[in-house]
């Protein structure tokens, strides 16, 4: 695996880190600014319903769904660090699987353009562009 390759790797590795705590941080702590904001959170909290047999709430979609994007950032960190340890004989694997974690990168960030902000939408450029780096330097043996 070439120097740059791992490198590239790494510092995504870092990123979708520094990205998963971000998210978690946010999202379990924001508090809407508006009073008509804070009874749209209160009716999430308070309408319950019947999903799969279970009783419950959008409040709860919205934190699982939240805690499920930071598990896969979080897989994503992990699967980025294991790829800057390939060895020569894992480098089309390796490649492989960066080029698809590139690829569902550029779909995240589109998400992040359409439903969030620019501070999400950095940091999913920035994880697509080092992993794609990575990628393009990963060449089979």
């Amino acid at each position: 695996m070439p120097r740059k390759a791992k490198l590239f790797y790494r510092i995504a590795a870092i990123l979708f880190l520094l990205f998963a705590a971000g998210h978690t941080a946010g999202f379990l702590t924001f508090r809407p600014p508006t009073a008509d904001a804070l009874a749209v959170l209160e009716g999430m909290k308070g309408v319950r319903f019947d999903f799969g047999g279970t009783s419950v709430t959008w409040n709860g979609f919205y934190t699982g769904f939240g805690l499920f994007a930071s598990a896969y950032l979080l897989f994503s960190m992990f699967l980025a660090w294991r790829l800057s340890y390939a060895t020569a004989a894992e480098a089309a694997m390796a490649r492989t699987i960066a080029w698809t974690l590139f690829a569902v990168q550029i779909a995240n960030i589109g998400v992040c353009l359409s439903y969030f902000g620019p501070v999400q939408s950095a940091f999913a450029t920035a994880c697509a562009v080092t992993v794609g780096l990575g990628a393009f330097q990963t060449r089979p043996s």
